[in-house]
């Protein structure tokens, strides 16, 4: 066993300092069922749901505008690369295959 082995065994606790292994640890109860968590009401859901909303900073005006500017200039761009590769392909194949 290497030391990089021995120092990644040690973070873990599966072996000690010393790069001896340890005892294996008495085994643990086994687990309680746990108990389901009680249902909100929708009162207290909707409450919720608008207290985090109050939490979330929204874009303003200029900067929706700004970005779906770019969104919209960027999906244009997409749309003209894909039809230019489209239509290349298509006469490729039609030049190909021409008798």
């Amino acid at each position: 066993m290497n030391r990089e082995q021995k120092r990644m065994l040690q973070k873990q606790g599966q072996v000690g300092p010393d790069g001896q292994p340890l005892a294996k640890s008495q085994p643990t109860a086994p687990r309680q069922p746990q108990q389901k968590a009680q249902r909100t009401s929708a009162g207290e859901f909707l409450r919720g749901v608008r207290s985090e909303l109050r939490k979330v900073a929204w874009p303003g005006r200029a900067e929706v505008i700004s970005l779906s500017t770019l969104v919209l200039f960027t999906l244009a761009i997409i749309m003209a690369l894909i039809f230019v590769l489209d239509f290349a392909f298509a006469k490729s194949i039609l030049f190909l295959f021409e008798a």
